[in-house]
């Protein structure tokens, strides 16, 4: 899962970057309010791509805490961040993704926490 959670951080650090070159550059017709908004979007996607970045180079000491972790953020980021976007690039209302993307931005932290704390099961050998 390693792999996978550099691979998605690097990828949602790319669309964060890209996301705020059309804000501000692309995206002039936009009112103060949606500036705002795009802002908090791509800070919360930036963050959070770093966590995921994090999640895969702690993996293997965090275990299964910080694979949960990683998942959280994942969804989180296309959840929170993807409401977002939609609201302020297609005026779209989709009110229910924001919230549960925001709490599972914040599980996330607290799996990467508890996977500091918690010394994760070694894993049973298996037969050749």
């Amino acid at each position: 899962m390693q792999r996978v959670w550099i691979g998605l951080g690097a990828l949602a650090g790319l669309t964060a970057t890209a996301m705020a070159a059309l804000a501000a550059h692309g995206l002039s017709r936009l009112d103060a309010s949606a500036v705002q908004m795009m802002r908090v979007a791509v800070d919360m996607q930036g963050w959070h791509a770093l966590a995921l970045l994090a999640c895969g180079l702690w993996q293997v000491r965090g275990g299964r805490l910080a694979n949960w972790a990683g998942a959280a953020f994942a969804f989180g980021i296309v959840l929170f961040c993807g409401a977002v976007y939609t609201l302020v690039l297609a005026g779209l209302r989709l009110p229910w993704m924001a919230p549960v993307g925001g709490t599972l931005l914040m599980l996330g932290w607290l799996l990467l926490a508890l996977s500091a704390f918690v010394r994760p099961r070694p894993r049973a050998a298996t037969l050749p």
